[in-house]
Formats: C-alpha cells, sequence, structure tokens
C-alpha cells in the first residue's frame, strides 16, 4: 500500500519520513556534522552537508519506499509569516519537487514549524486536537515560540506565534552555556544529564514581558556562577530551571489571555526530562518521544497525508 514522502532540511538534521495511507510512520535522519567547539553551522555549509546526505537519508528508508509513493511533501521555509526565510530549506523543497517530477505525484509544502507541532500530535497519540484551536510551544535551537494552533482549510494546520523569546533562543541559551562547561554541539543531552546530579532545583524568577520573555540575563548568570566556582552540575540545573520558569510564566499568561485550551510542547529542547515532568504534571501538557521532539519529517510526512486524503487544496 502506498505512502506519502515527508522531507526536512533543517539547520541541526537531514531527515526523512514515510507515512502510510494507515498513518503508521517511518523515518531516518543524520545530524549535521559540526566541528568540536563550534556552536552550529553557516547556512552555506548546512546546504553542502544536506546535499551530501540527504541521498543516504531517503536510501535508509529504501524498502517502505518500494510500496509507492502517493504524494512528496517538504519544509520548505521555518515560519508561516512574511518574509521568514532560511537557505537549508531549499535543499529538501528542491529534492522534493524533482522527486514528484520524476514520480509522476503531487508536491506540497508546509513549514518547519508545522512540522514540528504536527510531529508531536503523532507521537502524543492526539491527532484529534488539530480538529480545534490549541496552544503550543516550538522550543529549539532557533526558536522559542508559542503558537496558536488552528485548523486550516488550505495547509491543515496553521500556526501564529503569540509568545516568543525576545532575545536569546532556549536552545541557543542551553547550547551556549554547555559550550561554557566544556560539552560538545549540541549540548542539550550532557547538559541534561549533568543537572540531573545536581541538588536543585533552583528557584528563579522568570524575565517575562507579557506572553513574551527575555534568556539572555540567564545566559551571564550562568557565566557568573561558572567564575565562582560553582560545580557543573548545578549550573547546568541552574540554566535548566531558568528556561523551565521563563517557559511556565509564559504559559500562564497564555492561558489567561486565550483561556483554557489544550497544551503541546514541541522542538528538541521539550525532549528534556526535567522539563517534560514539570509541564506533563503542571499543564497535563502532550509531549512526543523524543525521537519525534527533535528536529524530523515525520509531521511533514503526515502533514502531506492528510492533505491528500482529506482533498485540501
Amino acid at each position: 500500500m502506498s505512502g506519502y514522502l515527508g522531507l526536512d532540511t533543517s539547520n541541526y538534521t537531514t531527515s526523512a519520513a514515510y507515512c502510510a495511507a494507515d498513518g503508521s510512520v517511518t523515518q531516518n535522519k543524520k545530524l549535521l556534522p559540526v566541528k568540536s567547539g563550534e556552536m552550529g553551522l553557516r547556512q552555506s555549509d548546512a546546504v553542502f552537508h544536506h546535499t551530501r546526505q540527504l541521498p543516504e537519508v531517503l536510501d535508509g528508508l529504501r524498502e517502505v519506499l518500494a510500496s509507492g509513493v502517493r504524494a512528496v511533501a517538504a519544509s520548505d521555509r521555518p515560519q508561516q509569516k512574511d518574509g521568514s526565510y532560511m537557505p537549508c530549506f531549499l535543499v529538501g523543497a528542491g529534492a522534493a519537487q524533482q522527486l514528484g517530477t520524476v514520480l509522476g505525484v503531487s508536491v506540497r509544502y508546509f513549514t518547519h514549524q508545522q512540522g514540528h507541532v504536527m510531529a508531536a500530535l503523532v507521537g502524543a497519540e492526539c491527532i484529534s486536537l488539530m480538529e480545534r484551536p490549541f496552544l503550543a510551544f516550538h522550543v529549539s535551537g532557533g526558536t522559542t515560540d508559542a503558537l496558536l494552533v488552528e485548523p486550516d482549510k488550505q495547509s491543515v494546520i496553521s500556526c501564529r506565534v503569540v509568545g516568543h523569546s525576545l532575545d536569546l533562543k532556549a536552545g541557543q541559551l542551553i547550547d551556549r552555556v554547555g559550550g561554557m562547561l566544556g560539552l560538545d554541539f549540541p549540548a542539550g543531552p550532557a547538559l541534561e544529564r549533568l543537572a540531573l546530579e545536581a541538588q536543585g532545583p533552583y528557584r528563579v524568577r522568570a524575565s517575562l514581558q507579557g506572553c513574551d520573555c527575555h534568556l539572555s540575563g540567564v545566559e551571564n548568570q550562568c557565566r557568573d556562577r561558572i567564575a565562582r566556582g560553582e560545580p557543573p552540575c548545578e549550573v547546568a540545573r541552574f540554566c535548566l530551571d531558568s528556561v523551565a520558569a521563563a517557559l511556565d510564566g509564559m504559559t500562564r499568561n497564555l492561558l489567561t489571555q486565550y483561556g483554557d485550551m489544550p497544551l503541546v510542547y514541541a522542538g528538541g529542547v521539550m525532549s528534556n526530562s526535567l522539563l517534560r515532568a514539570q509541564f506533563s504534571q503542571t499543564y497535563g501538557g502532550h509531549f512526543a518521544p523524543p525521537a519525534y521532539s527533535a528536529d524530523n519529517a515525520v509531521g511533514i510526512a503526515s502533514l502531506c497525508r492528510i492533505a491528500q486524503e482529506g482533498g485540501y487544496v
């Protein structure tokens, strides 16, 4: 039985996923290589590595692709707003167009952010939430966004930013603090392991401006703590507790403004076990498994299936 192919070429990961007609998903992905000591990649380097890695990633789906492809989709930009653009997404978008032409099938485009939200819905087994408005957080290396997600007749779901970090993004903060502590990029998993050894938690006061937050001050506080000789595990826990406090404050203010709504947490930062435990317990938030939290094409392939089978324009 044929299915739907989705591609996502973010600034961190080359990813492809195949969504069967019954909604089951198979994915394959590969992180972009980052030299030790560096905090990410230039866009030109990301484009180069995606161009090299995408054939290998697709080859890893050879078995399921043999069942046939009904349509192809890709993320072609970061967000659903004017001017949203990042060169690395052109690799996946171009490959999708080529595959669609060769296979004679439809090609659809979604945003990276839509893909993250949809992957969380798939992974948390709560796809039915897309039938009504809900709030979602997309928290990653390049984004700390609160989104009002609503059904959309053209693109399945629309994601409108209703809160965000006004300076440093949560993933950037984590990677920078990890770099200060000598951890490799991306630092999230290693920083989490350190934080679990700490005596915390810390009571921290978030810097909020309505439904937006500031995180740059946390970087300075972590630098000061390191200079004072605090154990790395305590610095790591302070960093993550500060991120949690900011997201908690944003969540509370959003629920006050928009009323009681389901909450979905997506993005690589939200795979952190400390954050997952807090927001699951406090708000009953929906989380994807870690494999669906970091950058992936699962949401893109799933959106493609829903759009094709639902007769979306």
